[in-house]
């Protein structure tokens, strides 16, 4: 099929006004595929290859955790790709075609990421922290931030397709399904890396380690790529709304610092900016020394560690679908991520209290608390957020959207491992030491209520509509 063969029933759309059908639930969790396969590849790389650095390679948790955090500062990206895929159709379509090269660039980076770490690793132990040992760590740095920059290529058109296939209505169920599956994805991930990694024990050689890791980032990758070209074949031609709702007003004039100077018009996009960093802070701190707590407290071998985001996940789907089918219907989307908040900063207590008992199963329990109420928080933030767009630059609003979360996350993941290196240079007590990243964690969600409490949706779409008119008035004169 050509290019021009794919495009056409786009344009064909708009020029009769037949009502699109509506996505319904088997094509909802088709879609979900992909955000399966991303859970899957966080948790190999934020779920191992950090352990890996840390406790096997002896990286020390600062430098691994700002090599890994790369991997989300590049997230202003987003807004590129995102105002790209409103104005630039690749292979016929605005939004499949960066979602599918952006899945190919992820799977690749991450395995050529592994081979880097094996380099950094053995250099390290055989000459020290000297030039070549630098050396491969910036390497390591450049190929995860190429990854980042993949996982941004595809992510950010992909949130926007939900937003062009679906109405307002129906899109707390679409987020509820499709970010269930995400959740599901790092479940699967975490239990297919505990069966493959099972044969590992606590003091495994580099040489049995790197065996297990490198078959590891062969198959699951593999997976992915499968996954994500079955969840979007067909979709966007069959269900998007995107031209019917632009109009002849595409965007495909708006220039990127046109489109960028739409994001501070508003008074409401920079609160509702300033929230999602805050909030994602609040769920993000112990994302990567969560398994070094597992390992060093509970002495938890690698593929149980892994294992621990099975618990996590669970709690988050469970916390999803209530949210999704039964919180937000009844108290609305802001109210659901309030409570939601205000309980994840409650769990983090939990989580501190566990270490003290090193039983694992208190932590398993733990974390199972702490993921229903994130997905109370993820439900409601995310429904808000796809409503805080206006379709003639949906991607660019979804852009800046997921740079602020990925930043966020990307602070999170450097803050982690530096509060933890600080707890252990104050502390003697380890459990006291970790008690300190998880409670930066309680307080980040504290101070996003304060900020969830000034979000104003119906303020937003006044100021917003008036500034994107203004902005595309400006650029077509």
């Amino acid at each position: 099929m050509t290019t021009g063969d794919l495009s056409s029933p786009e344009l064909s759309r708009a020029s009769h006004s037949k009502p699109l059908p509506k996505v319904k639930l088997p094509t909802m969790i088709r879609l979900g595929f992909f955000q399966m396969g991303l859970g899957m590849m966080s948790v190999m790389v934020f779920g191992v290859l950090n352990r890996v650095l840390i406790r096997e390679l002896a990286v020390p948790s600062t430098i691994a955790t700002v090599i890994l955090a790369l991997t989300l500062f590049v997230a202003p990206a987003r807004i590129i790709f995102g105002q790209l895929s409103d104005t630039k159709p690749l292979f016929g379509y605005h939004r499949t075609g960066y979602i599918w090269l952006g899945a190919a660039g992820l799977v690749t980076s991450a395995w050529i990421a592994v081979q880097v770490m094996w380099q950094l690793g053995a250099s390290l132990k055989e000459v020290g922290w000297a030039v070549t040992t630098y050396g491969w760590a910036g390497l390591l740095g450049l190929v995860f931030a190429l990854y980042g920059l993949s996982v941004s290529m595809c992510s950010t058109p992909f949130a926007t397709l939900l937003v062009d296939i679906t109405d307002e209505e129906d899109r707390s169920r679409l987020v509820a399904v499709d970010w269930s599956m995400l959740i599901g994805g790092t479940i699967v991930g975490a239990i297919t890396i505990g069966v493959l990694l099972k044969s590992l024990e606590i003091n495994a050689t580099i040489a049995q380690v790197q065996a297990q890791i490198d078959r590891l980032f062969i198959i699951i990758p593999a997976i992915v790529w499968i996954l994500t070209f079955v969840s979007t074949w067909g979709v966007e031609k069959k269900y998007s709304r995107f031209t019917n709702r632009v109009g002849t007003q595409t965007g495909s004039h708006l220039s990127l610092g046109r489109a960028l100077s739409i994001l501070t018009a508003s008074r409401q996009t920079q609160v509702f900016f300033t929230f999602l960093v805050v909030m994602t802070l609040g769920l993000f701190i112990q994302d990567p020394i969560l398994e070094t707590y597992g390992g060093e407290v509970f002495d938890l071998p690698v593929g149980k560690t892994a294992a621990l985001n099975a618990f996590w996940g669970g709690g988050t789907l469970l916390g999803l679908s209530a949210a999704g089918f039964w919180f937000i219907p009844k108290l609305g989307k802001q109210k659901t991520a309030r409570l939601g908040c205000m309980l994840v900063a409650a769990s983090m207590l939990w989580v501190i209290v566990a270490g003290f008992t090193h039983n694992p199963v208190f932590l398993q329990l733990a974390l199972l608390l702490f993921g229903i109420c994130s997905g109370l928080v993820t439900t409601g933030a995310i429904t808000l957020m796809l409503d805080l767009t206006v379709p003639e630059t949906a991607g660019t609003f979804i852009g800046a959207w997921g740079l602020s979360q990925a930043l966020a996350k990307g602070l999170a993941t450097v803050f982690g491992g530096v509060a933890l290196d600080i707890g252990k240079s104050i502390f003697p007590n380890i459990v006291v030491a970790y008690g300190l990243v998880f409670s930066l964690q309680a307080l980040a969600m504290i101070v996003a209520v304060k900020l969830l409490d000034r979000v104003n949706v119906r303020e937003f779409h006044t100021t917003a509509k008036d500034a994107v008119k203004a902005v595309i008035t400006a650029d077509v004169d």
